[in-house]
C-alpha cells in the first residue's frame, strides 16, 4: 500500500490472515527499513498468532532522508498511516511497534491512535555518551502497555524496568538487535499472545 499523509507518502507491507485477531502496525529506526531481522522476527510471530501485520516505511525514509525531522510531523503521518491502515483491516485490536526512532513514535502516539499496546525493540534510552538526556518519560507517557526489547550493550543505553510493562534485556546484542533474531521472537511471542485470544 502506499499512503499518502500531510508529510509526504509512506510505503505499507501489508501481511494480511483471514479473520485477524488484532494488526500489528511497525516501523523502522531513523536509519532503516521494515526489513531488519528484528522486525521481521516480530512479524513472523505476529502472523503466527494470527494477526495482520502492516510494515510501515514512514514519509522521510520513503523520500529517502535519513533523519526523521520533527517529531510532530512524523507522530502526525503516522496517526494517518494508522488510520489507513484501520480501514483496511477493520476495527481489530490495534498493537504498535517499532524499532529505535520508530519505538519513540509508537510510544508517543499510543493513545491517540487507541493502540492496546506497545512493542518497543531498541528503544533510545538517551543519545550514546548522553545519560543525562533520557527519553524514559515516552516510555512512561505512552497511556497503555509497553513490552521494550534491548539489548544489553546498546550505547543508546537500556530502560529501567519501572520506566515499562516488561523490559527484556538481551545478552550480547547491541542496537541493531541483530546477533539473535530468534530470540526477539521468542521474547514477544509471549506478550503477543495475549492479544490474540
Amino acid at each position: 500500500m502506499e499512503i499518502l499523509t500531510a508529510h509526504g507518502p509512506a510505503r505499507v507491507e501489508l501481511d494480511e490472515v483471514a479473520d485477524p485477531r488484532f494488526v500489528l502496525a511497525i516501523t523502522h529506526g531513523s536509519n532503516g527499513g521494515v526489513e531488519a531481522a528484528d522486525v521481521l522476527a516480530v512479524r513472523d510471530v505476529a502472523v503466527k498468532l494470527g494477526g495482520a501485520v502492516a510494515r510501515v516505511l514512514q514519509p522521510f525514509r520513503a523520500a529517502g532522508r535519513r533523519a526523521p525531522g520533527s517529531a510532530v510531523k512524523q507522530d502526525e503521518a503516522w496517526l494517518e498511516i494508522v488510520q489507513a491502515v484501520r480501514g483496511r483491516v477493520g476495527e481489530i485490536p490495534l498493537i504498535q511497534g517499532g524499532r529505535s526512532n520508530g519505538a519513540r513514535v509508537a510510544c508517543r502516539t499510543a493513545r491517540a491512535a487507541g493502540a492496546r499496546g506497545v512493542i518497543a525493540l531498541a528503544f533510545p534510552l538517551h543519545p550514546p555518551g548522553r545519560p543525562e538526556r533520557s527519553r524514559a518519560p515516552e516510555l512512561r507517557g505512552a497511556g497503555v502497555e509497553v513490552l521494550v526489547i534491548n539489548g544489553d550493550r546498546d550505547p543508546f543505553g537500556v530502560p529501567d524496568p519501572a520506566d515499562a510493562t516488561c523490559v527484556r534485556v538481551l545478552p550480547g546484542e547491541r542496537h541493531d538487535l541483530a546477533g539473535d533474531p530468534a530470540a526477539v521472537g521468542d521474547s514477544v511471542e509471549p506478550w503477543l499472545r495475549r492479544w490474540a485470544g
